[in-house]
């Protein structure tokens, strides 16, 4: 494995490990992300795979087939199916069977509203019968600001999607996990107090209850990326991620248990990474089916400036914040 093309002209993040002491490499396996393509049913301000209802780029069959392969052979820990809307796969319930079928923790990481629409009403019961862990996007348990991030009327049909993922036995029996994103050019708040505030609110208003809420840092990428530079705000969010570095974060980032495949069957060392192009090589373009896990071990991790939103503050992954003990300082 090749590694970091940047590494003759060292950009900033990469100043950042270095003036710590600290490099960033691959450690043992335990998610493949599979992001099965950029169609949605939203679209929403802050999405760095930059989905929408109009995009065609989807997994065609023959990589679905190869990359199930790969993971009936190798059963990795979890398999992480997102997109776009992953539902909209015509592969997504091949993907959850057959990953559940090798004994691996599946992850829906769900917009709700697509529970919302007819074509999808058995949805809820499906992921309950497979016992898929449900992670899903509420920015806010304020409707105004859920709907001005992802679109007029997506806060009503959450809290709608929410009680039908009650209702089968999420939150309680099966997980239920909650992602948050700031609006705007800012960090999230401390991720406890979050999600205690959601707890609170959601049960008091709606009835609703889930297990965890995951805070996300919104990605210096593709319409965030543009909506920073458009308001001029691209250098003092950057200056604002980089000034909050924590290196107590570098150890936890995804990208050293994680493995990210493309609707093509390429592999990055996360999704961030993916919708950069930031295509992980040997010599040439690597793709699934020439890797193996033990293979990846010790790589190095290609990174670029928006890696900066990962360690900022209390760090940031798919599973939330990676530091949540970090003082109050680093939060500021």
């Amino acid at each position: 494995m090749t590694g970091n093309p940047c590494s003759a002209t060292m950009n900033r993040f990469q100043s950042q490990l270095a003036g710590n002491g600290l490099t960033l490499r691959r450690g043992q396996l335990q998610t493949l992300q599979i992001n099965v393509g950029r169609k949605c049913n939203q679209t929403c301000t802050h999405c760095h795979v930059d989905a929408a209802p109009w995009r065609t780029e989807m997994m065609p069959a023959t990589i679905a087939r190869r990359v199930g392969e790969w993971i009936q052979e190798h059963r990795p820990a979890v398999v992480d199916i997102t997109g776009g809307a992953p539902e909209l796969s015509e592969h997504f319930r091949y993907f959850v069977e057959t990953a559940r079928h090798a004994g691996c923790q599946v992850i829906d990481r769900n917009n709700l509203t697509i529970l919302e629409t007819p074509a999808f009403a058995w949805l809820p019961d499906y992921l309950a019968h497979h016992s898929v862990e449900v992670v899903a996007s509420l920015p806010c348990y304020s409707a105004d600001n859920v709907n001005a991030q992802r679109g007029d009327g997506v806060f009503e049909k959450s809290i709608s999607a929410l009680r039908k993922l009650n209702a089968v036995g999420y939150g309680t029996a099966l997980p239920l996990n909650l992602v948050y994103n700031p609006i705007g050019a800012r960090l999230p708040g401390p991720q406890a107090e979050l999600e205690s505030d959601y707890k609170e609110a959601l049960l008091r208003k709606f009835g609703i209850v889930f297990n965890r809420l995951f805070t996300i840092t919104n990605q210096p990428i593709a319409r965030f990326a543009e909506d920073l530079r458009r308001n001029e705000q691209w250098d003092a969010y950057l200056e604002l991620l980089a000034s909050h570095f924590n290196p107590s974060t570098v150890e936890g980032l995804m990208c050293r248990s994680t493995l990210s495949v493309g609707w093509m069957g390429e592999i990055y060392d996360c999704d961030f990474n993916q919708m950069l192009g930031m295509q992980l090589r040997n010599g040439k373009p690597l793709h699934l089916w020439e890797v193996t896990p033990g293979r990846l071990d010790g790589s190095d991790i290609l990174t670029g400036i928006h890696c900066l939103a990962c360690t900022a503050g209390c760090g940031s992954s798919c599973t939330g914040a990676v530091n949540p003990e970090t003082s109050t300082a680093l939060r500021s």
